[in-house]
């Protein structure tokens, strides 16, 4: 007898993670499967970053932490926006959260009330919609082309929006398809969102340094938006700190203060050793870790090469992060290797079978023609998977 939550019930199990986990199993029965699932660099932490945290052991951190962050962590999150993104926050602005997934899961829940929408440019990361639902919201799916490098336009954006919008949530560079908006683009966006001053937009940056064009730009450096804008970051991706799950808000100080009230109640503070981490982490120059952004870019490169070469693959240049989202319906109603694909859920377990490479399906991230590879691998590992998935498809 099921006695489970119907919103647990209804809830669907993260695509990437679960990718992971059937990648993880077919190891264990001596299957070599290349992991290109998870959203993870495979660099190790830097050192300097390391050093923090075996000094904060020393130095006996090892009470609770306040519940919205270290006051000096605050701060070098403050430093950080101004360096970095022009951006002036207070302290009271700042909530300091388990993973910038925390971050996002708060605001979904201090905004929405039941029925509220939520626009989401599609392909999304593949938890908002998710999060959004677990809050009574409803997403609402705006589609785009990867012909305009999956980026939604004010047209498009004007379109989604009806009485019941609430937010605006998007990704830049965007997981999964690492497309990045420029100033000209989100001022575009902006435009429209002057006419319906009551819609808050969440602009996750978690990839922010990540980025293989030049200047990144936030949604909250438009005066007239910066009022009505939470910019969402962390460590996880550009510092190689996955597991030691930091992440932060910049934000509203009512949005902030609901949030940490919500923190208050699920988590309190993030872990105090990697918070004492994190603040020599951002208050080194972004310099310090220009070489990962580097090998990723010499990856994408390579990645983008060997695809091309693969038949009924179609792939744009993505301008960030470190995925490929390619568009591989040209296979949909045709049987490989006995197997007949429908979809792109149908594709993606086709190549962990056969080729013995784990990527996710698209419609896990609201586009259903996709599948996204993660090129936080060796270049070794990136060449190995391309030649497998060529060979499994010829």
């Amino acid at each position: 007898m099921n006695q489970l939550s119907d919103r647990i019930n209804n809830l669907s199990t993260s695509a990437t993670l679960a990718m992971a986990a059937k990648a993880r199993e077919l190891r264990q029965q001596g299957k070599d499967i290349i992991g290109l699932s998870l959203g993870e660099p495979d660099f190790n932490t830097p050192d300097f970053v390391k050093d923090a945290a075996i000094q904060a052991i020393h130095d006996n951190y090892n009470a609770y932490s306040p519940v919205d962050g270290y006051q000096e962590l605050k701060e070098a999150i403050i430093h950080k926006f101004k360096r970095d993104n022009n951006l002036d926050y207070k302290l009271s602005q700042i909530v300091v959260s388990t993973g910038a997934k925390q971050s996002l899961a708060n605001v979904a829940q201090v905004m929405l009330n039941p029925g509220d929408e939520v626009i989401l440019p599609c392909p999304y990361w593949v938890s908002y919609a998710d999060m959004v639902q677990l809050a009574d919201g409803v997403p609402v799916e705006v589609q785009t082309s990867i012909d305009n490098d999956f980026k939604m336009t004010p047209a498009e954006l004007e379109a989604a929006i009806t009485p019941k919008t609430k937010m605006l949530w998007y990704s830049s560079p965007c997981n999964p398809s690492g497309s990045v908006y420029s100033k000209e683009e989100l001022r575009g966006l902006a435009d429209v969102l002057q006419k319906y001053p009551n819609i808050i937009v969440v602009s996750d940056e978690i990839y922010e340094h990540i980025n293989f064009v030049g200047d990144h730009a936030s949604m909250a450096q438009f005066p007239d938006m910066y009022s009505r804008t939470v910019t969402v970051n962390g460590v996880s991706k550009a510092f190689a700190m996955t597991g030691w799950r930091i992440g932060y808000i910049g934000a509203p100080e009512w949005i902030a203060k609901a949030c940490n009230k919500m923190q208050g109640q699920v988590t309190s503070g993030a872990n105090c050793i990697a918070q004492r981490a994190v603040i020599t982490a951002l208050n080194e120059p972004p310099s310090r870790i220009q070489y990962m952004v580097d090998e990723f870019k010499n990856r994408r490169k390579l990645i983008l090469d060997l695809i091309n070469d693969i038949p009924g693959f179609k792939s744009n240049e993505p301008e960030g992060a470190f995925y490929v989202f390619p568009d591989i319906s040209y296979y949909f109603g045709k049987t490989l290797k006995g197997k007949l694909i429908e979809n792109a859920s149908d594709f993606a377990l086709f190549l962990l079978e056969e080729a013995l490479v784990a990527t996710v399906t698209g419609e896990a991230f609201g586009n259903k023609n996709c599948i996204r590879i993660s090129y936080a691998a060796s270049q070794e590992e990136i060449a190995e998977a391309m030649k497998r998935i060529k060979a499994a498809v010829s």
